[in-house]
């Protein structure tokens, strides 16, 4: 299915600075209804098929540019529980991008260009986020060492301890990407996500934007949870036990109690550059803005710059000899 304006027609798609439906053919606002196609193979609006993978939730038709909603997508078992919307629109995803690579001098000359960047997409990400009540129990020996000079001696103090820890620890939406076409460690770097910004899913947000189903499964993927809350909780006790200059554990358990878990969309812009037959993607947080990605190096920018580089010293060399002729 598809939202259409019912002023003239156009797609109707969620803009992130207006944070309302919006048609771009004649600037109206919530003026969306829904037309369905009655299938996933073809278009609501124009008929053409669409090429989908088995995990596509909502996709740009390649004839006309509507962006579809694959309904039986997000239906029962697939039916999102939340969803947080793009905050930050296509324009200020280019901006940003401009920002944090214009001044790399070596970049190639058709990184930023305004044709590359036009293909750049935003995707509603699957993921799965994960609550827990943790408890973290510690019993060890820790150690406080001073020194001090008096005269020509040193003096060193060793005081020992008995230290024991019991920490509560509530953790609320834990996220872990659910998509087989998403690079685990890449999603991990692109956090955090504000989950306070989550909503009640909503088909509209999907408007404007690509999405995935989830591709792998709750309770395959809670391992991934589980390993990020451990880290998160051996931080906490690291920062509880700070001040000794030793520690030796006796006995150190964490116990996770699994509270909830949600299927979620989150918010990615997605930058495809192709440059001599290779492939980089650049990823920007829908939300926060930020951004990762390594740009390439254009040889022939770094040739140009080196031959000038010797150019000059070479000019430099030969008015340094002319100097020292005439002296």
């Amino acid at each position: 299915m598809l939202y259409k304006c019912k002023n003239c027609g156009g797609n109707v798609v969620y803009h992130p600075d207006k944070k309302r439906m919006y048609c771009p053919h004649c600037d109206g606002t919530d003026s969306e209804e829904e037309v369905s196609s009655g299938t996933v193979a073809e278009c609501a609006n124009c008929g053409a098929p669409l090429e989908v993978s088995p995990y596509t939730s909502a996709c740009k038709c390649g004839h006309c540019g509507s962006y579809m909603i694959l309904e039986e997508r997000v239906e029962g078992e697939m039916l999102p529980h939340l969803i947080l919307p793009f905050q930050i629109s296509k324009e200020k995803a280019k901006k940003l991008l401009e920002k944090e690579f214009q001044s790399r001098f070596f970049t190639p000359a058709t990184f930023l260009s305004a044709a590359t960047l036009e293909g750049m997409e935003g995707i509603y990400v699957p993921f799965f986020l994960y609550d827990y009540l943790g408890a973290f129990d510690y019993a060890g020996t820790g150690t406080k060492v001073r020194s001090w000079r008096s005269g020509n001696t040193e003096y060193v103090e060793t005081s020992w301890f008995r230290v024991e820890r019991n920490l509560d620890i509530n953790f609320n939406k834990i996220p872990v990407d659910a998509s087989i076409n998403m690079d685990d460690s890449k999603m991990d770097l692109l956090e955090p996500f504000d989950d306070k910004a989550l909503e009640v899913f909503q088909k509209k947000y999907m408007s404007g934007f690509e999405a995935e189903r989830y591709s792998e499964g709750m309770n395959n993927l809670e391992p991934r949870a589980r390993e990020k809350a451990r880290r998160d909780s051996e931080e906490l006790l690291r920062e509880s036990l700070s001040g000794y200059t030793t520690l030796q554990a006796e006995r150190k358990h964490l116990e996770l109690q699994r509270q909830a878990a949600n299927y979620a969309l989150l918010p990615v812009w997605v930058y495809n550059y192709q440059y001599r037959g290779q492939r980089y993607t650049y990823y920007v947080n829908g939300q926060s803005g930020k951004i990762l990605g390594k740009t390439p190096l254009s040889k022939g920018k770094m040739f140009a710059y080196g031959s000038g580089l010797w150019a000059f010293l070479f000019a430099m060399l030969l008015f340094v000899k002319m100097i020292l002729e005439v002296l």
